[in-house]
């Protein structure tokens, strides 16, 4: 029977994970683990938990259900409290590789409920029973300097993707020679026996039937990057008047009494959060010789005031929006073997400066390459 003892699990877990070489796939810097990436770890989703703990009454045996429900429990807080240093100041895209939907999240890991939630039902078979992540792939993440700004593109992002699925356009569910030439197929003998078994040629301008409507509509990949494109230019004209600066029109005395209610509970949750993970990063601290660091202003996160950073698996996807803000950068994501979003690839040969990992800025126009020196 596996061990369930605190000081043995962290230990184990660690020379597996330096043994193997991932641990480096995790840390800021040496010893710095990025608080972003390590929730996904079964060491974090069942965190170690003193056999001396009272649960339900008394000290329960490791083994025991009620010590495996509170563990789990505890995995689930400690989580939030991770997630809560970072909250807002990225989102995470993830695309489905069967039918091009594409969700967003907060977290670097997928999660469950999350995913579901924004699954649309188009017809049978359209939304899964439950989330399988082999079938998500990552996309894209986007960077902000400000947590109200990442919330507020979330929100829109969320938003479009939404509406675009329940109030399509017209034509983009209508039937069209283009559409007619992607689904025809390429040997002429079956191109002709398609032909005059569905007379799709009569049907030009019709509007697609459920089946092909639903898979229309899901696939969301092109739509996606158009809308984040298109958030990024409203959130420009609403810092300009003053969004997340708190400067936006006057409140009554009611609505500052909330804000400043609101504050307070803010700064007590805040306080729980950061003693949760100060206790479990000083048993990583003992047993491991590593720390939790928030990421914010490193690596991929080192975003300028009123920046952003968007980091691409594939960097020409960024061509499906018609031009970007003055204000965006864009980069490479790490290729890994993973369902957890990887960090910023970093580009072989450059210099520690950040801005060397940044392939293209603005209305995506690529970097301009250095002239070799070698003969």
């Amino acid at each position: 029977m596996p061990t369930r003892q605190p000081t043995q699990r962290i230990a184990k877990f660690f020379d597996y994970m330096r043994k193997n070489e991932r641990l480096d796939d995790f840390t800021i810097r040496d010893k710095a683990l990025d608080s972003t990436k390590i929730p996904a770890w079964h060491l974090v989703r069942h965190p170690p938990v003193p056999e001396s703990t009272v649960i339900q009454g008394k000290p329960r045996s490791p083994y025991s259900k009620a010590y495996r429900t509170f563990q789990k429990q505890e995995g689930a807080r400690l989580r939030k409290a991770l997630n809560r240093l970072t909250h807002g100041r990225n989102i995470f895209v993830y695309n489905n590789i069967r039918t091009n939907q594409v969700v967003y999240s907060l977290t670097r890991y997928l999660e469950k409920n999350n995913v579901l939630s924004q699954m649309v039902f188009h017809g049978k078979k359209t939304v899964p029973a439950t989330l399988r992540k082999d079938m998500w792939a990552p996309f894209y993440s986007v960077h902000f300097d400000d947590a109200k700004v990442g919330l507020r593109a979330y929100q829109l992002l969320r938003e479009f993707s939404l509406q675009r699925q329940l109030a399509p356009p017209k034509e983009m569910i209508t039937i069209t020679e283009k559409w007619l030439d992607q689904k025809r197929p390429r040997d002429m003998m079956e191109a002709e026996k398609w032909e005059e078994e569905n007379k799709m040629n009569e049907k030009v301008g019709w509007m697609m039937n459920k089946k092909d409507r639903a898979r229309v509509l899901m696939d969301q990949k092109a739509t996606s990057v158009a809308d984040i494109a298109a958030v990024l230019e409203i959130q420009e004209k609403e810092l300009e008047e003053g969004f997340a600066l708190g400067t936006r029109g006057y409140l009554t005395r009611k609505a500052r009494q909330r804000r400043r209610l609101g504050r307070k509970l803010e700064a007590e949750a805040t306080e729980r959060a950061t003693e949760r993970v100060q206790k479990f990063e000083d048993q990583l601290e003992d047993l491991a010789g590593v720390s939790i660091e928030n990421p914010t202003g490193h690596n991929e996160y080192s975003v300028e005031s009123k920046q952003v950073k968007i980091l691409w698996t594939d960097i020409y996807d960024a061509q499906y929006a018609k031009s970007w803000p003055e204000r965006v950068s864009h980069g490479h994501l790490a290729l890994l073997h993973d369902h957890v979003m990887p960090g910023q690839k970093r580009v072989e040969g450059a210099e520690v400066d950040e801005g060397d990992d940044i392939l293209a800025h603005d209305n995506f126009t690529e970097k301009e390459s250095v002239p070799s020196t070698s003969s």
